[in-house]
């Protein structure tokens, strides 16, 4: 496999738990109480997976305010495709991520979610 850290991809996907969250998130963000109802599993154990996910970059967070101020986050999948080649050398993967949101977008963002 490439040395680049992308082939680590394929072993976070290879969790159930993992696909879904990137399922649930890919068109809409969701919290963590919403993603623990769609896997069927504890909050804890999507903690622990969405935590996976954002150390290879898979998947983001948002701030959001609710009603009570009280803040919480929710996540959006970043991952759009992962390509797996065999070649001569052995495996290359490929992952892309999409688009990177600049540092003035991410402040925008921010600042509508606490309004």
């Amino acid at each position: 496999m490439n040395d680049d850290g992308e082939a680590d991809v394929v072993d976070v996907l290879s969790d159930d738990y993992a696909r879904t969250i990137l399922e649930q998130t890919r068109e809409e963000p969701k919290s963590v109480d919403a993603l623990s109802d769609a896997c069927g599993a504890d909050p804890s154990t999507i903690y622990r997976r969405v935590e996976q996910l954002q150390e290879r970059d898979l998947l983001e967070d948002q701030q959001k305010l609710d009603p009570g101020g009280h803040h919480y986050k929710v996540y959006s999948a970043r991952l759009r495709e992962v390509r797996i080649q065999l070649g001569e050398d052995g495996f290359r993967v490929d992952v892309d991520r999409g688009p990177e949101e600049s540092a003035a977008d991410r402040f925008t963002r921010l600042y509508e979610g606490f309004k």
